[in-house]
């Protein structure tokens, strides 16, 4: 704890207040991805509200080699930290997204599910079907991140963990309608389009398309990653979390006043005014 407790004061200070520094300095700098997580875990202590779920992280093999990891990062999302639009519909599944001080400038197009039971963690690992009879619902999701590091491509995976996995902002967007255990997730696509403020049907501005197979080859399969990342932590995936999968598209840039749309077809859309 005499490390860990004063490099998270670190961290969040710079989160709250959208400052960024080169590194965790080397006498409290987390040298292990369970370092990292163990200064991650007392994120949960500054929330006042009990964890809205879990992200990931590097899912894609060029997002892995953009920041220079191995593998996935699992962090957490924080009930203040995200918007619940899950019993909205149609044109009311809108967020408001403040930019403030952004410093990667990205959204993302992301698969979340929301758990129906807990997943405790166990000595063997769970299976994705397991993982996937333990799921309540599938939505399509924003994820707006941000780094507290200068470069967080040079860092390192365990601070990069240590500075939650790069989370910042989320939207989960309405439960989607369709029997979503039919769909192909790995071959599902999802088109993102960022512009100027969406009116009368028109969109107009960068588009990208992406699909599940750009998240660990399977969404399914990066959900059944997290669970078991967590498991080996000793920690239980609880019933009413929900677990963004990361990125199935490559990241869309974004700054103050425009809208980003994110539209997976039969699974739902969802949109977010960055102000």
């Amino acid at each position: 704890m005499r490390t860990i407790r004063p490099a998270s004061d670190l961290l969040w200070e710079c989160w709250q207040n959208g400052r960024r520094l080169a590194s965790i300095p080397e006498d409290i700098r987390p040298s292990t991805r369970e370092e990292g997580y163990a200064i991650q875990a007392t994120l949960e202590g500054r929330s006042a509200s009990p964890l809205f779920g879990w992200k990931i992280a590097a899912t894609s093999a060029a997002g892995q080699a953009h920041i220079n990891v191995t593998g996935p990062l699992a962090g957490r999302l924080l009930h203040e930290r995200a918007i619940d639009l899950s019993r909205r519909s149609g044109d009311a599944a809108k967020a408001e997204l403040p930019f403030g001080v952004n410093h990667m400038r990205v959204a993302e197009a992301e698969f979340a599910f929301r758990m129906g039971v807990d997943l405790p963690p166990r000595p063997q690992p769970y299976s994705v079907d397991e993982v996937l009879a333990a799921v309540a619902t599938l939505h399509p999701a924003i994820e707006v991140p941000d780094s507290r590091f200068d470069d967080f491509t040079i860092v390192g995976a365990p601070q990069l963990i240590a500075d939650n996995a790069c989370a910042h902002l989320f939207v989960l967007g309405p439960a989607a309608k369709t029997d979503w255990r039919a769909l192909d997730l790995v071959e599902h696509r999802a088109i993102g389009t960022v512009g100027p403020p969406f009116t009368g049907g028109l969109q107009t501005g960068l588009t990208r398309e992406g699909k599940g197979a750009n998240v660990l080859g399977d969404p399914r399969v990066a959900l059944a990653w997290l669970v078991n990342e967590l498991s080996l932590l000793g920690i239980t995936v609880k019933a009413g979390e929900v677990v963004t999968t990361g990125t199935c598209l490559v990241p869309l840039p974004i700054q103050a006043g425009v809208d980003v749309s994110m539209d997976f077809g039969a699974l739902g859309r969802i949109t977010a005014r960055i102000v």
